[in-house]
């Protein structure tokens, strides 16, 4: 969303990239939510000599840098967007699978309660339609395959009641979680000295019950359960309209929709507007405090404003050199939010054939590498688009694997769940944020026990005329693209005020 990214692989010139999550149906049901044409007036900018002052810098090319860079303009005051890559769009990218349409291999999913990137949908005059979910279901247990209509997955009655009250506690412990300050939460100390993991095991749920609440986890933050402070966990609840059902779910959450030409459009549409002040292939090298200003350092030059805002993650704020150092506090937090890990992994078919067979392609499963796939077909349903992720522990015994391996491993996983058809792809394609050196991982990067309380709000707090953002700091859908568009919209006003 907010950083930078060259894919592993190129597309017209341009690179790939990766999504987010899908979950466990009905209790736990759900998907994951990152062009590759360049962006017009942008490109062209880097063959003239740039503007080397701007009453703001910003950092980052993604959705939070360019909705910032919107809001300053639009209030009149001059602005430069800064962007390593040579594209737009973070961690949203859309790729060409030929015939006029395209896949996202970043974040896409948007849904209810997510109004600032449906907002911006909406001025941009972009349009939306509904993630295919018509048909039935795959649940794959202990080697059996049952197929299930509706919300509710065939899971023992005694499980599914267990899953239903674990995520009612979690959204009644969210409750009293203030999204912009989780360290006031009256429990906060003890829900930060532990991880998600040893609170669930305290829960001591039936085996089937338990590994859909770690499915559900896995989904969302693309890390195991015992990667998570439990505090942070309920923050992310508390920021999605405090609800984990929301953030899991296909009709009526976090993946109710996907955007027409791809999520990656509102980022060249941003970047289009501003035109020539967006500038490509300009990864920052060093930010200076001087005089009341900023002097920020690209390997082509040096720009010098009034304000800076980093919409970096905090992951990789490390790969730029502050002078002078940044607070003890923000640079040890940069040290400690790790990002997460996760394949978003494609193949591309004829046709949709699960649909002739009366399936949604949404499957939910015990076994890896692959536990949860969508139909992630263009509008038209032409050609067939199976989706599947792989995340967390699974991601990482993955890293270093070769594509070949990686394909074999998803299409067994498909032929699992929708039978033999599904080795008759035509194309595959997956992308490992990780492994993108302006990403370094995906969804989101995730706090561990004892970073919420002990570095509190240096997560958005600026350091002299610094100031951040990036969907790691939204206090409204954290980790999402509604967040990210929040979280440089509050970046701007704040540097608004103070210019």
């Amino acid at each position: 969303m907010s950083a930078a990214a060259d894919g592993a692989g190129k597309l017209g010139g341009e690179p790939r990239g990766v999504s987010r999550r899908g979950v466990v149906g009905g209790a736990l049901a759900g998907a994951a939510g990152y062009a590759v044409t360049k962006v017009p007036g942008a490109s062209a900018a880097l063959k003239k000599k740039p503007k080397r002052k701007a009453d703001v810098i910003v950092v980052g090319g993604g959705l939070a840098g360019l909705a910032a860079a919107r809001e300053i303009d639009k209030a009149g005051k001059s602005v430069v967007v800064l962007e390593a890559r040579k594209r737009v769009g973070g961690r949203t990218l859309n790729h060409d699978i030929g015939g006029g349409e395209i896949v996202e291999i970043g974040g896409q999913w948007v849904g209810p309660t997510q109004n600032h990137v449906l907002s911006m949908i909406d001025e941009l005059g972009l349009q939306t339609f509904d993630t295919y979910v018509t048909g039935d279901n795959v649940y794959y247990r202990g080697g059996a395959l049952t197929k299930y209509t509706g919300p509710i997955p065939p899971v023992n009655p005694a499980s599914l009641v267990e899953v239903a009250v674990t995520i009612q506690k979690l959204n009644d412990m969210a409750a009293t979680v203030p999204a912009d300050a989780p360290w006031n939460a009256p429990n906060a100390n003890a829900w930060d000295s532990q991880t998600f993991d040893t609170w669930l095991r305290d829960e001591n749920l039936t085996a089937e019950a338990r590994d859909l609440v770690i499915l559900g986890i896995q989904s969302v933050f693309s890390a195991e359960p015992r990667d998570l402070s439990l505090l942070f966990v309920l923050l992310y609840v508390a920021t999605a309209a405090g609800d984990f059902n929301l953030l899991i779910d296909t009709e009526g959450g976090a993946q109710e929709k996907r955007i027409v030409g791809g999520s990656q459009q509102i980022s060249l549409k941003m970047a289009k507007q501003l035109g020539k002040a967006v500038q490509l292939h300009q990864p920052v090298r060093t930010i200076r405090r001087k005089n009341g200003g900023v002097e920020v350092q690209t390997g082509s030059g040096k720009w010098k404003g009034k304000r800076v805002i980093v919409t970096l993650p905090p992951a990789l704020c490390g790969s730029i050199r502050f002078l002078p150092d940044l607070t003890a506090q923000r640079a040890q937090l940069d040290q400690r939010v790790p990002m997460g890990t996760v394949y978003k992994c494609m193949a591309i078919y004829d046709k949709p054939f699960w649909r002739d067979q009366g399936l949604s392609g949404m499957a939910t499963s015990d076994t890896g590498p692959v536990k949860l796939t969508f139909d992630n077909s263009p509008p038209d349903g032409s050609p067939g688009v199976l989706l599947g992720f792989i995340e967390g522990q699974e991601a990482r015994d993955f890293a270093g694997s070769s594509k070949e391996d990686r394909k074999a491993a998803v299409i067994d996983s498909f032929a699992r769940y929708f039978g033999d058809e599904a080795r008759n792809a035509t194309d595959y394609l997956d992308k490992s944020w990780a492994a993108d050196r302006w990403s370094r991982g995906c969804y989101v990067g995730f706090m561990g026990p004892g970073v919420l309380l002990g570095y509190r709000d240096a997560i958005r707090t600026p350091v002299g005329e610094i100031h951040w953002a990036g969907t790691e700091t939204a206090t409204e859908w954290a980790g999402y693209m509604d967040g990210a568009i929040q979280s440089g919209q509050r970046a701007a006003n704040e540097v608004l005020g103070e210019i």
